[in-house]
């Protein structure tokens, strides 16, 4: 497994179109969320140049899981959409603060089910590379919105993460925003191939 971290401009030609693919894949057909897709390719409003994407590729170069991290100086999700999940208090708004989402780690190439998608050695190695990104960025913290399933991954690997409100249910699936402090997380590129 390889893992490519970096802005669309930065990424192997064609990788993002790979990516919003799995994204639709994953996303819309297997957990069913309602977000707005384009011949078969999942995106939004996030996807902008100043986007850095962190993309997990099996030996075959097909991808096993990906991520997306944003600047909370500018528009992003948790922000935009989903502020009631912070329980009253301000989104962030940091050069040390990103906002990790369209986390997802499933081998849509195996029979391994999606709802696996938050314990897989792929799961894991992916958020490490994520946070090293991200520490490499700048950032001290993340801030996520997530399925409950990841709150269960971060706990069992060890990562110092906690709720920024209760989890709500948002358009029939159970959500949560929560912190990841990257306390102790190198700030070099890790296994990554980072570019920005």
């Amino acid at each position: 497994m390889q893992v490519i971290s970096g802005t669309l401009e930065h990424l192997p030609q064609d990788l993002y179109a790979e990516v919003a693919c799995y994204r639709h894949r994953v996303f819309v057909e297997q957990l069913g969320w309602a977000l707005r897709s384009q011949q078969s390719m999942e995106s939004d409003q996030f996807d902008r140049p100043d986007t850095v994407y962190v993309v997990a590729q099996d030996d075959a170069d097909q991808v096993l899981g990906c991520a997306r991290l944003l600047p909370t100086t500018h528009p992003y999700l948790l922000g935009e959409v989903f502020p009631q999940l912070l329980n009253g208090l301000p989104p962030p708004c940091s050069s040390e603060v990103w906002e990790l989402s369209r986390f997802a780690a499933v081998d849509l190439n195996s029979q391994t089910p999606a709802s696996g998608q938050f314990s897989s050695p792929v799961a894991i190695k992916l958020l490490q590379e994520a946070m090293v990104c991200a520490a490499a960025l700048g950032a001290k913290r993340l801030i996520t919105v997530s399925p409950l399933g990841v709150e269960r991954l971060l706990h069992r690997v060890g990562f110092h993460a906690h709720r920024a409100g209760p989890p709500m249910i948002i358009d029939d699936h159970p959500v949560f925003a929560c912190w990841i402090e990257l306390d102790g997380v190198c700030n070099n590129k890790g296994n990554a191939d980072w570019r920005q």
